[in-house]
């Protein structure tokens, strides 16, 4: 059974999918022969207590406002279709990120105008950063 999760890594946010591998029947699993010299018990997993509170990721990060249009996952931006003053569109696409040779168009979230681009064509980006904020 697949569970999808979201956990944060010194201060940077990832969603995974993880494959439980338990064996829900509730009956022993033994190795099959030829596999193992013998079978050896689970070790218990030691989890950490969750934080009291969530903290939010740092502002270099960006995390943004209302109006800004944020990256939707990790990369190098590879184009800025748009410059400071452009008018724009929701659906205008306004810049290209490249993640693991595959180009992503990332397009306007709402109508305005663009009035910051704090990223420039070869910077890494992280999913959720802040890549212009259109007002």
């Amino acid at each position: 059974m697949m569970k999808h999760l979201r956990i944060t890594v010194d201060g940077k946010i990832y969603d995974v999918l993880v494959e439980d591998l338990t064996d829900d029947s509730g009956g022993t699993l033994y190795p099959a022969p030829g596999t193992m010299a013998a079978a050896q018990a689970p070790r218990a997993a030691t989890v950490a207590p969750p934080p009291s509170a969530p903290t939010a990721a740092p502002a270099a990060t960006g995390g943004g406002g209302d109006g800004d249009k944020l990256a939707p996952l990790g990369g190098v931006v590879v184009e800025i279709c748009v410059k400071i003053g452009d008018a724009v569109k929701a659906g205008d696409r306004v810049a290209t990120i490249e993640a693991m040779k595959m180009k992503t168009a990332v397009s306007a979230h709402r109508d305005g105008t663009v009035s910051a681009i704090p990223v420039k064509v070869g910077d890494a980006v992280d999913a959720g950063q802040s890549l212009m904020t259109i007002s």
